[in-house]
């Protein structure tokens, strides 16, 4: 199994006005990312509003980007779910569909004990023929795994890396506990600790803001990893930090899908309960964008 790298985008879902999924406005953004540079694209995740979707609406969207993506990129599919019955079978149709690894959340709500996390994902692991890659939030879903438990994970055959959206002293102590194996990768989920993460040997970043400067994003991975050019990339980091902090004022994914449509791509609205952006802060992103030069000045007005 191959382990996940680099720069990631969580795939935003685009909407028609009656919030049915808007299929050519997906592949719209699919094509922005890879003529940007990215080589990987996270659908069906926590900005794709999976947990809106009934099951054949999460398969239809997997299946509509790998079949989109079609060997320009690499696909990773979020197949978490409460029943791990659900999860197993999912993660199979993304195989089928031609996914290169499952993105599945640790159990929550109906919380369980370490050894019962640990052996729900050895057994979707054991099910499975691609690459499993963690997704730990503890911020949604009220669970911490500590580094140690989830080093004891990462151990599990076919488990191949984590999304990390913890802070940078979970991250660094995950990272010194996984160290040594060369076959699972710990990506952040925070744009404000890519450089960091990547400083002390994280292997890359899954994120919100990617979809709407992806270039951007490969070049930071690429000043530090590639190029070991730290001060170029803290000064590339700088001018996206105000992205950072604004795409999460209101609520996602609608603060994306209007940046998306600040730059001529289709966004649409979000699924009840969530909400749009508001008009102002319409007009704050795409002022940000004109500022991260992403977007023509006249068009930022």
């Amino acid at each position: 199994m191959t382990k996940p790298t680099g720069m990631i985008p969580a795939l935003p879902t685009p909407m028609n006005e009656d919030n049915s999924i808007n299929y050519s406005g997906i592949g719209e953004v699919i094509d922005h990312l890879i003529d940007n540079g990215i080589e990987t694209i996270l659908v069906g995740g926590s900005t794709g509003e999976y947990s809106l979707m009934s099951m054949d609406e999460r398969k239809e969207v997997i299946e509509y980007v790998c079949d989109k993506a079609g060997g320009r990129a690499k696909v990773m599919a979020g197949t978490g779910c409460h029943r791990l019955e659900d999860t197993i079978a999912l993660t199979k149709f993304a195989s089928e569909a031609g996914a290169e690894w499952a993105l599945v959340i640790n159990p929550y709500y109906m919380q369980t004990s370490e050894q019962g996390i640990v052996d729900y994902y050895k057994a979707v692991a054991e099910s499975s023929d691609i690459g499993i890659v963690i997704y730990h939030y503890p911020e949604a879903t009220n669970v911490v795994l500590s580094p140690e438990l989830l080093h004891e994970i990462s151990e599990i055959d076919n488990v191949v890396g984590i999304k990390n959206t913890d802070d940078q002293v979970h991250t660094c102590k995950l990272l010194a506990l996984t160290k040594d194996n060369p076959d699972f990768s710990v990506l952040t989920g925070f744009e404000h600790l890519i450089v960091p993460t990547l400083a002390i040997g994280g292997q890359g970043a899954i994120g919100v803001v990617h979809n709407l400067v992806p270039a951007e994003m490969v070049r930071l991975y690429d000043l530090v990893v590639n190029e070991n050019n730290i001060q170029e990339a803290i000064a590339l980091n700088k001018k996206l930090m105000p992205l950072y902090n604004a795409i999460e004022e209101e609520v996602i994914p609608g603060t994306v899908k209007a940046g998306l449509e600040a730059l001529g791509l289709p966004g649409g609205n979000s699924r009840n309960p969530l909400v749009p952006a508001t008009e102002g802060y319409r007009q704050k992103i795409k002022k940000l964008l004109s500022d991260a030069g992403v977007l023509k000045t006249e068009e930022a007005k």
